[in-house]
């Protein structure tokens, strides 16, 4: 049988004289989708930046696709990162942007090589960004831009997929855009996905698990173990209440958190944050 796309023993990560957590033992399955939840500072990107093999472990392994991780990355692992808007000047197309993840120079211009046009457009098509491809980047919505970025991501079918705050400053009706693009990628191809968030409602029925970091500890379990008063009450070590309110789950009280709700069509696309 092939090795789980991830799987993460005894790790431990200290910065600066503060351990943002240990004795992590993590499995991410072929197809399951889990949701990092926790407060700012609580190692949710560090823990993406440790299985790229860009940030080291203070003590414990990291397994990706069946061998440790290295620092020279492994192109079979797919990043879509926090939405960011490229500068209006940028000298780049829908296409241009897609296509760095086909040649592999994610990070620095270059232009497809002879063949791979078909599948830089085929990767447009799955994305829904036909109309997109030509028109420079810098003049795209942010929506637009993340949906080119997760075809770049996808350009390797890459069976371990991390994204990184992926939804952030997305309007509702692009973050399910995008969710949909992830989620029916993990489904096709068995990918495990793992997916920090501070906004658990759009993606709350298609999460399987959820790790919860704060203050130096963790917990793992399905939402309904995780997001209730007494896991987190436990988590944070203080009191923490979740209460449901017009349909949605609300957190109240958790230190240096924000407020976490489950998502019911929320019309107005506000997002909810844990």
């Amino acid at each position: 049988m092939s090795a789980p796309p991830l799987q993460i023993a005894g790790a431990a990560l200290r910065r600066d004289g503060r351990e943002l957590w240990s004795g992590l033992d993590l499995t991410v399955a072929p197809g399951e989708l889990i949701a990092v939840l926790g407060p700012s500072g609580s190692g949710k990107t560090t823990l993406l930046r440790a299985i790229l093999g860009l940030e080291p472990l203070s003590d414990g392994t990291i397994t990706a696709l069946g061998e440790p991780v290295r620092r020279r990355g492994n192109r079979r692992i797919g990043y879509i990162p926090q939405q960011r808007p490229l500068p209006r000047d940028v000298a780049l197309r829908g296409r241009d942007l897609v296509a760095l993840g086909v040649d592999g120079h994610r990070f620095g211009f270059a232009l497809p090589k002879k063949g791979d046009r078909a599948r830089v457009d085929a990767l447009i098509d799955a994305v829904g960004a036909r109309e997109l491809a030509d028109r420079p980047v810098g003049v795209l919505s942010g929506g637009e831009q993340q949906r080119l970025r997760v075809g770049q991501a996808l350009a390797d079918e890459p069976r371990l997929l991390l994204c990184d705050e992926p939804l952030t400053s997305l309007d509702l009706a692009n973050q399910q855009a995008v969710i949909g693009l992830i989620d029916r990628h993990r489904r096709r191809a068995g990918a495990g996905v793992l997916l920090v968030t501070h906004d658990i409602n759009p993606v709350l029925e298609t999460v399987d698990r959820i790790l919860y970091l704060a203050h130096g500890r963790f917990t793992l379990g399905t939402p309904a173990e995780v997001l209730t008063s007494e896991t987190l009450s436990a988590l944070y070590g203080a009191p923490v209440f979740v209460m449901e309110a017009g349909g949605r789950l609300v957190v109240v009280g958790a230190p240096d958190a924000e407020d976490a709700h489950h998502h019911h069509d929320d019309a107005d696309g506000a997002g909810a944050h844990a």
